[in-house]
């Protein structure tokens, strides 16, 4: 028996291109002399695709035999789910696995902007201690974080934050049923309200640039925004424009509005920490969430129920 075809865009880990060559046909475009013409030679075979980044409706149109799309990240905006749906195909994605990881990066990242570790470095490194002391810092210690997206993510990271001492409030969409803090419908309500936004917000329409130039007024000089979600979340250019005229303090990101391209002001502000989206970048969660892809496709190539179907997906049940 011939074994199901699986179209791979792009470049994916050593573990997950190992296990699907040993359950798949696997075509990669990404190694292709002629991409377009090995899509259009595959395309009417492709049942299952893996990818990493964008999964369009014209991509779908042109895989008749398409049944899943196994997506490598918790974040899939880049994967026009809802169309999926429409014909009937599967979505999923990988989410528990890498929590834990952008948890404890986005804690560093609040770290590294509030108490000026990364520049404090550069001081060090610059030669300057001999000649004066770093200047005084902030802390965490007068400082009230509002979480924006309190899903799994953003749960771990306040408590976290709570082991800190930090106190937490947060906005979503609607209030969570199992935490104790406080909720705040509306996102520049909580900005006047705190210190600190850490955003945790996914990307897609819904959430674009909903970090505007009237939520970082709400935040104030002494604000500091950290955003760990999507880079679509935050009007880059207004906040640019907030950190040049201090309208806020600072600013850490590990993530940007077009990655991986950032912009050459936002680079030149001493007063932004900036990472190259790191939040999950380590072997042993990259390793797992290449697992959970690997373990996704394998369910349905057995026949059996996802385990991380996304929200759009119209699985309820798998039958061959």
């Amino acid at each position: 028996m011939s074994r199901p075809e699986l179209l791979m865009p792009g470049r994916m880990q050593k573990n997950v291109n190992d296990a699907l060559d040993a359950k798949f046909t696997v075509h990669r475009l990404y190694d292709a002399k002629d991409p377009a013409a090995l899509l259009a030679e595959v395309a009417p075979r492709i049942q299952a695709v893996a990818v990493g980044g964008a999964v369009d409706a014209a991509l779908i149109d042109k895989l008749p035999a398409l049944e899943i799309v196994a997506s490598f990240g918790v974040g899939y905006d880049l994967v026009d789910a809802k169309y999926a749906a429409t014909k009937g195909i599967i979505v999923t994605n990988t989410p528990d696995v890498l929590t834990e990881e952008v948890a404890d990066t986005a804690l560093g990242l609040l770290l590294m902007t509030v108490r000026e570790l990364s520049a404090s470095e550069r001081y060090l490194r610059a030669g300057k201690w001999p000649t004066a002391n770093y200047p005084l810092s902030g802390s965490l210690r007068d400082r009230t974080v509002g979480i924006v997206g309190l899903g799994r993510i953003g749960k771990a990271i306040a408590h976290r934050l709570e082991a800190f001492g930090v106190p937490v409030v947060y906005h979503n969409r609607r209030p969570a049923e199992d935490v104790s803090y406080k909720y705040y419908a509306d996102l520049t309500e909580m900005a006047g309200a705190v210190d600190t936004l850490l955003s945790v917000l996914p990307g897609g329409a819904s959430t674009e640039k909903v970090i505007n130039r009237a939520v970082l007024d709400a935040l104030g000089p002494r604000g500091v925004l950290i955003n760990i979600g999507r880079g679509t979340v935050v009007d880059e250019a207004e906040l640019i424009k907030a950190l040049q005229e201090k309208r806020i303090a600072a600013a850490g990101l590990d993530v940007f509005e077009k990655e991986p391209q950032v912009p050459a002001e936002l680079i030149a502000l001493e007063n932004a920490v900036l990472l190259p989206h790191v939040g999950s970048a380590s072997v042993f969660t990259r390793d797992a969430m290449g697992q959970r892809v690997i373990d996704n496709l394998t369910a349905w190539l057995d026949g059996k129920p996802p385990l991380s179907p996304v929200s759009e997906t119209p699985f309820t049940g798998w039958k061959k």
